[in-house]
């Protein structure tokens, strides 16, 4: 029998601004590909429920219910209500059978189109940098913007590394993609609107973020690590950071 709060709110519930568990439903059923009725039949639920808790801002399923919602997108409890926001990856125990697959130029760039998060490793006067950065997927590039004197800046007119990955804690799979290119600064307005248009969003971290950066690789390797026979599915993730 369908879950008792499978019955889904009343026909009067207006469509309020997203919340936290709705947001992580929503980003996780889209990472496996599945619709509503999917997930629903997974959890023995309704498909107008599982949307209304996408919908809602603020959501208190059962105890029950959140575990078999978790189970339905193989995922853990805290994951889909952001316990575990705050830890790092890779705090999982290995999979079984573990597989490691070199992956390809092409599944490289189809990766890099998914994402929206990378890693800049540049150097310094003072050391190596790391640096987080949303991305902006061009036809042979990739574009980020930051702040004219902000660190990600000094990659400019330099030869840098710049990472993506995606790791999956509740299945302990993951992949990450590593090219090598030369940085430019971008000057030509007309390509500076371009890219301003086809950012997701504003910078996440607010501020004067009108430098774009672009990166031409001349190196583009990647790997994928999943417990043999199955796949890990790509994610879709926001915009500028740095």
């Amino acid at each position: 029998m369908p879950h008792a709060s499978a019955l889904g709110p009343p026909s009067t519930v207006s469509r309020p601004r997203q919340g936290d568990l709705g947001r992580r439903l929503s980003t996780r059923r889209k990472q496996l590909g599945l619709s509503h009725q999917e997930v629903a039949a997974r959890c023995r639920s309704a498909a107008g429920y599982i949307s209304y808790l996408e919908q809602q801002p603020v959501t208190s399923p059962s105890a029950g219910f959140l575990i078999c919602l978790a189970n339905a997108l193989e995922t853990t409890v805290a994951e889909l209500t952001g316990g575990s926001a705050a830890l790092p990856p890779g705090r999982g125990r290995v999979a079984p059978h573990p597989q490691s697959t070199e992956l390809s130029a092409g599944e490289c760039r189809r990766l890099l189109g998914t994402h929206g998060v990378g890693r800049v490793g540049i150097s310094t006067p003072e050391g190596p940098l790391i640096l987080p950065v949303n991305y902006t997927l061009l036809d042979s590039a990739i574009a980020f913007r930051t702040a004219p004197n902000a660190s990600p800046a000094a990659a400019a007119g330099h030869r840098i590394a710049f990472e993506v990955d995606r790791m999956d804690d509740a299945l302990s799979q993951g992949w990450s993609v590593l090219l090598v290119g030369v940085a430019r600064a971008v000057t030509d307005i007309v390509q500076i609107g371009l890219l301003d248009k086809k950012a997701l969003s504003p910078p996440w971290a607010g501020g004067d973020r009108s430098l774009w950066i672009t990166v031409v690789p001349t190196r583009i390797t990647g790997r994928r690590i999943a417990a043999r026979g199955t796949h890990f599915s790509s994610t879709v993730m926001g915009p500028e950071l740095q």
